[in-house]
């Protein structure tokens, strides 16, 4: 027979562990003044290999640019992030890497040259946080290619939650091969 104690001590523990599990999905302050999710990808910095690295776990490749003291980057990671339907889509279907806009560690482009992270946002023009760049499938092909032609699709600036999820999905479905992501907001159902 089961005890009053005990049915208490196992309910504590379960909503000890539900708090450290909500807990261990909450995003990180890093001492450079931005916030973190902890799933997101530790990168040596090579866009080549981390791009590669997400195809061979059938993800794509994404970097999230930011900004410390960026009040729309907090909110992306935690509004947008926040809501389980987009952490998981996003976590099952991408590669995230993170870089400061004004930031001074040293990045290996797609096409082997290294700069600063600062440098980096510039050769990409790359003028606004949070933004968001998606990259093409393959990380070979775009060495020869300019920067503005080795991104799929770009967003510059805060999107709400559906419209951000939206723009994952939009990715995800290669919907940028035969529209804009305009006009897929408006394919999709109200």
């Amino acid at each position: 027979m089961l005890e009053r104690r005990s049915l208490l001590l196992g309910a504590a523990s379960f909503v000890a562990l539900a708090a450290t599990r909500a807990h261990a999905d909450q995003p990180i302050l890093t001492d450079d003044g931005l916030y973190k999710q902890p799933w997101f990808l530790e990168s040596f910095l090579d866009l080549s290999d981390d791009l590669e690295g997400a195809r061979k776990e059938g993800k794509r490749f994404v970097i999230m640019w930011e900004l410390r003291g960026c009040p729309y980057c907090k909110e992306t990671h935690l509004v947008n992030f926040a809501q389980p339907r987009i952490t998981d889509y996003v976590k099952t279907n991408f590669e995230v890497l993170q870089l400061n806009i004004i930031g001074s560690r040293k990045v290996t482009d797609f096409d082997g040259i290294e700069l600063s992270e600062k440098e980096l946002a510039a050769k990409y023009g790359v003028r606004f946080t949070p933004t968001f760049q998606f990259f093409a499938e393959a990380a070979a092909p775009l060495k020869d290619l300019p920067p503005a032609k080795r991104e799929v699709a770009r967003s510059p600036g805060y999107l709400l939650p559906d419209d951000f999820l939206a723009m994952f999905r939009f990715v995800r479905e290669k919907a940028y091969e035969s529209k804009s992501f305009r006009d897929y907001l408006k394919a999709l159902p109200s």
